[in-house]
């Protein structure tokens, strides 16, 4: 089986993707930007930091993702400068365009078409299984987000990171290492530059990680009530796992149900941690997350998705049970 893009790179070719990608951006007066489906903050902050930097050079910027038509009500405050457009108003054959946190061309959704007829593709990402994708891939497996990949192209473009810039990167960075507990030195050392350039730690985080409303609560303790404990799972280390019914996933908004598989992780008797939740009749999204003695990345490339060792995620067809049968399968 052939390796994923990320395992093949080495330093030498990440630092030659950067210069030239930033080679390129300065001299484009005309850039797309695209976050995966659904965007998270490292998706979206890594876009509209980049996207304000060539706003800034001139540029006319755009970025967008392929659903829903609108970010996340948490992340809205990060598109100060109006950047983000409904897939609908995406160019159909932008010259310049930019993937950021996409782990495959499949996270796209329905703009997955503009790799083919974009003039140039540039691909920033961390996933380990990226297959590899783009006409220039900056592809580090290594970095904790896509900020940090972001924030070393920016340098390298000359553009200094305002406050503006600063909040975005510092949204990807906290939530992606899971406010720095997966954090290594270079994430906190950029942790510090961003807060001396204007970023807020407790005005960002409040809202995105530790704001619900009321009635979400008695739904979270429904859904952990709910929950299962298999303590045979991934390999004899344990597996819990709750199921979100379409219509929880309806009425709330993605902050919450995406939430949930941070508490449920939470039990001690289990390695990993999984989160079904029904988005079509017979669909359903899961998210992955394990301690660190199995890689969930594995487990979810095997059905189909892909992720970090320590967060993964996949879509499946068929019922909840035969969803969660296959999860303990390929664990």
């Amino acid at each position: 089986m052939t390796k994923p893009a990320a395992a093949r790179a080495s330093a030498v070719d990440i630092d030659r993707a950067i210069a030239a990608a930033a080679d390129l951006l300065s001299r484009v007066d005309d850039v797309t930007l695209l976050a995966h489906v659904r965007p998270d903050a490292d998706a979206l902050g890594s876009a509209l930091a980049l996207g304000r930097a060539l706003m800034r050079r001139g540029a006319r910027v755009v970025v967008s993702f392929g659903e829903p038509d609108a970010p996340p009500e948490t992340l809205r405050p990060l598109d100060l400068h109006g950047l983000v457009v409904p897939a609908s108003q995406v160019p159909a054959a932008p010259p310049v365009l930019v993937t950021c946190d996409v782990s495959e061309p499949a996270r796209l959704g329905r703009l997955v078409d503009r790799l083919g007829t974009a003039g140039t593709t540039i691909m920033l990402d961390h996933h380990a299984t990226n297959p590899g994708f783009g006409d220039l891939q900056i592809l580090d497996p290594c970095a904790e987000a896509t900020v940090l990949l972001v924030h070393r192209l920016l340098g390298v473009m000359g553009e200094p990171v305002d406050p503006d810039m600063a909040r975005c990167l510092y949204a990807g960075l906290v939530t992606d290492t899971r406010n720095f507990r997966d954090a290594g030195p270079a994430a906190h050392r950029l942790a510090a530059e961003l807060i001396e350039a204007g970023a807020d730690p407790h005005a960002l985080v409040t809202p995105i990680m530790d704001t619900h409303p009321f009635p979400w609560l008695a739904v979270l303790a429904d859904l952990l009530r709910a929950a299962e404990l298999d303590p045979a799972a991934a390999q004899g280390l344990g597996m819990v796992h709750t199921v979100i019914p379409a219509g929880y996933v309806a009425r709330f908004r993605q902050e919450e149900v995406d939430g949930v598989v941070d508490t449920l992780r939470t039990a001690a008797e289990a390695e990993v941690a999984a989160v079904v939740k029904q988005v079509g009749p017979a669909r359903w999204t899961v998210s992955l997350r394990a301690r660190g003695r199995v890689d969930v990345a594995v487990a979810a490339a095997a059905l189909g998705g892909g992720g970090h060792p320590r967060a993964a995620g996949v879509t499946l067809d068929g019922t909840a049970g035969e969803v969660v049968a296959a999860l303990r399968a390929v664990l």
